[in-house]
């Protein structure tokens, strides 16, 4: 999909869909563009293969969230799905990259690799959330193959680079003190914008001794938060994004 920027408010230029991956736009009342990602299969496992292209044109805004939490489910061979996200934002444009959290369930094995080509003077909001298993239905990952990788490229040139992988018994490796020491979720939050230095101590005042957040640059924050579960991750999450996003956080997420 693209969107472009006309007489300052954002309008679709292109859309393309097939298979299960389908988009559906709200109606709106501002003058920004929303998107809402469906998965009408219900999750990934293995041998699933997604890709998602969104443009943002020179001037155009444009949020990008999901329905509801994607579920990674146990893989029956040994080809893992495969998630492959292209974000483009072109010079003047805002783009914000809002999917609701990733459950991982016992057994998963998923590949995903999210790239975004930013502009020099581009903007880009982006958080990542994962879940290890619904601690309120006493489940643990105890095998699973989870391998993920977030690019962002500004101007030609690589400005951040967050590889992660997981496998085997992720429950025994959250348990590890160096690593997320019993945590059962996490988040990753990026934001590049000029006033990206004024949200960091608002936000650091937010978090709890199991997040973190610096700022890199001038225009650039990095967060990243450890939670016991998905419900006390929300609780520390939402109101930052809802601060950052300036109180028009997608209203899946409010669901």
């Amino acid at each position: 999909m693209s969107v472009v920027g006309r007489a300052g408010r954002t309008e679709l230029q292109d859309l393309r869909q097939q298979g299960s991956l389908k988009l559906l736009f709200p109606l709106r009342d501002g003058t920004d563009m929303q998107a809402v990602l469906i998965n009408t299969a219900g999750g990934v496992t293995g041998g699933d293969s997604f890709d998602l292209s969104a443009t943002a044109q020179a001037d155009a805004h444009l949020t990008l969230t999901t329905q509801a939490a994607e579920r990674a489910y146990r893989a029956s061979g040994a080809v893992p799905g495969r998630i492959r996200t292209h974000l483009t934002v072109a010079t003047g444009g805002q783009l914000n990259w809002l999917p609701q959290e990733t459950i991982l369930f016992d057994g998963c094995a998923i590949d995903r690799r999210l790239r975004v080509d930013l502009a020099l003077d581009a903007g880009l909001l982006l958080v990542e959330s994962l879940i290890f298993g619904r601690a309120a239905m006493g489940e643990q990952v105890t095998s699973a193959h989870f391998h993920d990788r977030i690019e962002i490229w500004r101007a030609g040139r690589l400005a951040h680079l967050d590889a992660l992988r997981l496998t085997g018994d992720l429950a025994a490796e959250m348990a590890r003190p160096g690593v997320g020491d019993g945590a059962g979720a996490l988040s990753s939050l990026i934001l590049i914008r000029p006033d990206a230095a004024a949200h960091l101590d608002p936000i650091r005042a937010a978090l709890p001794d199991t997040g973190g957040v610096s700022l890199v640059g001038d225009d650039m924050l990095l967060m990243r938060l450890l939670a016991p579960d998905g419900f006390a991750l929300r609780q520390t999450l939402v109101p930052i994004l809802n601060r950052l996003t300036r109180n028009s956080l997608p209203r899946p997420w409010m669901i």
